[in-house]
């Protein structure tokens, strides 16, 4: 079957997938029950400091009621799918943001990043309208420990006044616009992810954030670790190429998101039936050590889901140990020396995936 019909069936099965959780949630929870945070020891662009993550349930991403959305992504089964008003979402977010505050003697650590998740932009004033992201932002600025504030959007929806007004908020912070480019593969990301981006419009937006010199915006580029409908040894390298294009358009950091199955998505219809698994945890390694090496960026490798059934596994016996090893990767923006001698007997399996990924049908599951 050729990529463009199925993508045709993605669009088709996802929008009807969306109608019928729309009636399903005609009795839906109460909306602070969509939205979440958390804190941790994180890696900011300069040190290991202290970040804050904060979920804001919005109607939902724009993208997906459009089109059916990405292959590989559920968050809009993770909206409320309603309209909400601005009332409503400075409450949710005084809350999450209060509750933070609480957990911790928050004015005496010393650097601190905000990390604001959304269901699709941040920056779309049809999920976050204006006043209420300038709400937002008036609540960072009151902390100089504040070192970072850090959002996600899509390029349709970033524009050169907007980032002005909001970076004048936090005039003495760095403001951060995460891009989902995924890959540098366009044809990937436009017919195996579904994305809706050309590599065009991602330059465009980059160069223009870049050209903005009044306040410090920077942008960064997530990438996703394997889509479907890619072999082992394809998305290896189509990571790397794309870590190597992001520097070279202009972004100042990259996150590595290694495929996990969400439920209601295409990529677990696929994985369900054998034809796609996420990828091994020494992938993701083989991405790191080359990358950490030859692009000179602050690179992060996202662990979430490391050693699940439905996230990157070798086996039980590394799985655990390899995860905390990049975890500290990260944290040191280095390859430790545990981890560049690191092995395993089921390394060999690995390798004999990728030595005839080209080969063997998608089918086939190396990992049992």
């Amino acid at each position: 079957m050729q990529v463009q019909v199925i993508n045709k069936q993605i669009r088709e099965n996802s929008l009807e997938n969306l109608k019928n959780k729309m009636q399903k949630k005609k009795e839906k929870k109460p909306l602070q029950a969509y939205a979440a945070s958390w804190a941790g020891e994180d890696r900011l662009y300069d040190c290991v400091g202290y970040t804050i993550f904060i979920v804001l349930p919005t109607s939902g991403c724009q993208w997906a009621v459009q089109s059916g959305g990405c292959t590989m992504c559920s968050y809009i089964a993770d909206s409320p799918l309603c309209d909400i008003t601005d009332e409503q979402l400075i409450e949710i977010f005084d809350n999450e943001w209060n509750k933070q505050l609480d957990k911790c003697d928050f004015e005496n650590i010393e650097n601190v990043a905000i990390k604001l998740f959304v269901s699709g932009s941040f920056l779309n004033t049809n999920e976050i309208p204006r006043n209420v992201q300038e709400h937002i932002f008036n609540n960072f600025n009151k902390y100089d420990n504040i070192k970072e504030v850090i959002v996600e959007s899509k390029p349709e929806f970033i524009d050169e006044d907007s980032l002005k007004q909001l970076a004048s908020l936090i005039p003495n912070k760095i403001f951060e616009i995460g891009i989902g480019l995924e890959t540098s593969n366009e044809d990937t990301r436009l017919n195996k992810i579904n994305k809706g981006i050309t590599n065009q419009s991602f330059e465009n937006c980059v160069k223009m954030i870049n050209s903005i010199q009044e306040y410090d915006i920077r942008a960064k580029a997530y990438l996703l670790v394997k889509p479907i409908l890619l072999s082992e040894k394809d998305a290896i390298q189509e990571s790397i190429d794309s870590a190597y294009y992001a520097k070279e358009v202009g972004v100042k950091r990259i996150a590595y998101c290694p495929a996990t199955v969400h439920t209601g998505t295409l990529m677990e219809s696929l994985f369900k039936k054998g034809s796609y698994n996420p990828p091994w945890i020494w992938s993701t390694i083989k991405i790191m050590k080359e990358v950490r090496k030859n692009v000179d960026i602050p690179m992060i490798m996202d662990t979430a889901g490391f050693g699940t059934r439905r996230g990157p596994f070798n086996c039980k016996k590394c799985n655990s140990k390899l995860k905390n090893l990049i975890i500290e990767s990260n944290l040191k923006q280095e390859i430790p020396e545990e981890l560049e001698n690191f092995t395993c007997e089921c390394m060999s399996k690995w390798q004999a995936d990728l030595e005839f990924s080209d080969l063997l049908s998608s089918t086939t599951n190396p990992k049992t």
